[in-house]
């Protein structure tokens, strides 16, 4: 596996590269924008991989996705990927304006248009013909020439990981996923999509999907309680949205799961961490002190993403300080992550 983690910004980047760490991504958010931080990433590296991971799919068009891609491959040859996600209902409905029904279809044909996009040759037409997008440009100027950068989608319960093995070249999983969920859902769920789909009889015939994913990291020798407790309220806080009920239920979770959201309405972020449990801590997030997390990740082979793994600081009730602590501390798990069975 081939150790990750969100883009720090140039300075931790340049620094994480030379230590070893392999790929940088990129999400987004009202605040920042995946393409303009990949950016970055590629103006302050060298060797590493560099995408979003993930960037909303239907914030942009096709289009706009596929030659945001074209442009950074001019400095990065060989080390992109796209990650795409279908986002929230609410934030296509009201942040994003578009519309938000059957995203697990839209984002299927947003792949096979993104890829039409960047497979063009120059003197073809570009042509797509779907549901939601039809493409026939003819572009005349000699600027395309069919790239192959892999895209992959956000994929979290079984619909969407099987649209990943059917349309997309692999998986971006989220930072809350475990080996159980790894390995009874969603392996096995991308595996019968691409059994049905184009990696079955098409130009990706033969090869496995490829899987990168999030991994909850926190990691202070001089303040392991603290570690530990942003882990507790990272975690506390993704599962307050009912989207991973599946997940909760997989695990036998729901009574700190409702715990947790009955502090999460109260405001009370402290028993939003207390409510997760040790197992639950254990499942997901790699905390503590150096030590203990390096003995997390030889217990969790199974539970880590076969490809890249992002090895990300919580983020919630965290300032930038501390985040940027987290980050230069998981440098040390650099050469630590065994290969997953």
């Amino acid at each position: 596996m081939r150790f990750g983690m969100p883009w720090p910004g140039r300075d931790i980047g340049r620094e994480a590269e030379q230590a070893g760490v392999g790929a940088f991504c990129a999400g987004e958010f009202a605040d920042h924008d995946a393409y303009l931080t990949v950016a970055d990433v590629v103006a302050n590296t060298e060797h590493a991989l560099a995408g979003p991971a993930i960037a909303y799919a239907f914030a942009r068009t096709p289009y706009a996705h596929a030659t945001a891609l074209r442009q950074l491959h001019g400095q990065a040859p060989g080390r992109l990927f796209l990650g795409l996600g279908s986002a929230a209902f609410r934030i296509n409905r009201d942040w994003l304006g578009v519309p938000a029904e059957r995203p697990v279809a839209r984002i299927a044909e947003t792949v096979g248009a993104v890829r039409a996009w960047l497979h063009a040759e120059n003197g073809d037409r570009v042509r797509y013909s779907g549901e939601f997008y039809a493409l026939d440009a003819d572009v005349r100027a000699p600027v395309l020439g069919r790239l192959d950068i892999p895209v992959l989608l956000a994929a979290f319960n079984t619909r969407m990981a099987a649209t990943a093995g059917r349309v997309a070249d692999g998986v971006v999983g989220h930072g809350l996923f475990t080996g159980s969920w790894w390995n009874e859902v969603v392996r096995p769920s991308v595996a019968a999509g691409a059994a049905d789909g184009e990696r079955a009889d098409g130009d990706r015939a033969g090869t496995r999907p490829l899987e990168h994913g999030w991994i909850i990291t926190a990691v202070d020798d001089a303040a392991p309680e603290r570690a530990v407790a942003d882990a507790r309220r990272m975690i506390a806080f993704y599962l307050t949205v009912r989207t991973y009920d599946p997940f909760v239920a997989h695990h036998g979770w729901e009574e700190p799961v409702a715990r947790l959201r009955a502090a999460f309405r109260a405001g009370d972020t402290d028993g939003m961490a207390r409510a997760v449990t040790d197992e639950m801590l254990t499942g997901i997030a790699v905390c503590g002190t150096t030590a203990d997390a390096k003995d997390a990740l030889a217990r969790r082979a199974g539970s880590l993403p076969r490809d890249v793994g992002y090895f990300a600081p919580p983020s919630f009730m965290v300032g930038r300080g501390r985040r940027a602590a987290y980050t230069r501390a998981a440098l040390a798990l650099v050469g630590a992550v065994p290969d997953p069975a």
